[in-house]
């Protein structure tokens, strides 16, 4: 005799444990995760605190007071002062046109060692590799003469060379192994249909392997827009200085002015800020595609 168990429509026969009996270690993980948001935000919160407070008030109540009134002459004078508007568009241009550049010369060699099977391919992701792990002090010396002799010292485009071709070392990287794993039956259809190895870049390997680009896309934007060293030594005039480059010089070896320092500090990260709320869907949507592939 089988014997069936009847239940009325909207009850439950048994309790359901609740949330915190179910998955206690998810409390833990999140206590954790607001203590380490907490650490990130908790310096930006002070610059931006000690941006809006005058220098006097910052004398007698220190750093971790709370302005009286909002204070917002020293942002308008450090951005008269250091011509800051300049500084913003230098780095928005070195940044954009990195951030360019750098994704399709990836595309372009990723394309051929990953696809293509260019012979020797594994030395060559050795090199790449290796340019990747080398600091940029090593860098310095070479480079520095090189854009001597080529009328490029002091010039944003001795930037723009310089980190497309690093920044494009890592693409490079990354891309390879991406499209090693490439479907072949894709390439095969596009072959089938007439198209070339030029046709098949641009009209199949580029839209599939878009998530990609655009995670590099922001991240080579975002890493070029923060770069100090490099800058430093080949941007000298004041009418070429990055953002960064402008806020380092601020600091003496005896004097710090510190609510200037807040104040230029502020409006210096404020840009990228932007750009990474606009960019941050496209960049999720970017990661999970490649976890998920």
């Amino acid at each position: 005799m089988t014997l069936t168990e009847t239940r009325a429509p909207g009850r439950r026969t048994e309790e359901r444990p609740s949330l915190r009996e179910r998955h206690p270690v998810r409390f833990l993980i999140l206590a954790i995760l607001l203590v380490l948001l907490l650490l990130v935000v908790a310096p930006l919160l002070v610059v931006a605190v000690n941006a809006v407070k005058s220098p006097a008030e910052y004398a007698a109540n220190g750093p971790l007071s709370l302005p009286h009134h909002l204070y917002w002459q020293g942002i308008v004078d450090f951005w008269n002062r250091a011509n800051f508007g300049l500084k913003l568009w230098n780095s928005f241009f070195t940044s954009i046109v990195v951030a360019v550049l750098g994704v399709i010369l990836s595309v372009f060699n990723a394309y051929a060692l990953g696809i293509g099977r260019v012979k020797g391919r594994l030395w060559f992701l050795v090199f790449f590799l290796i340019a990747n792990l080398l600091p940029q002090e090593v860098l310095v010396y070479p480079l520095y003469y090189l854009s001597k002799q080529l009328g490029l010292y002091d010039s944003l485009w001795s930037i723009i060379i310089i980190f497309t071709v690093i920044q494009s070392a890592f693409g490079t990287y990354l891309l390879t192994s991406v499209y090693t794993e490439f479907p072949k039956e894709l390439l095969e259809a596009a072959s089938i249909d007439g198209a070339g190895k030029w046709l098949s870049l641009w009209r199949v390997v580029v839209p599939v392997s878009r998530p990609t680009l655009a995670v590099l896309f922001t991240f080579f934007f975002i890493w070029t827009w923060n770069e100090f060293f490099l800058p430093l030594i080949f941007l000298i005039s004041n009418d070429n200085q990055t953002v960064p480059v402008a806020l380092g010089v601020l600091q003496g070896d005896r004097m710090m002015d510190a609510t200037t320092t807040s104040a230029s500090a502020l409006i210096g990260i404020i840009p990228a800020m932007i750009f990474f709320l606009i960019f941050q869907r496209t960049l999720t949507r970017g990661i999970a595609a490649g976890a998920i592939k």
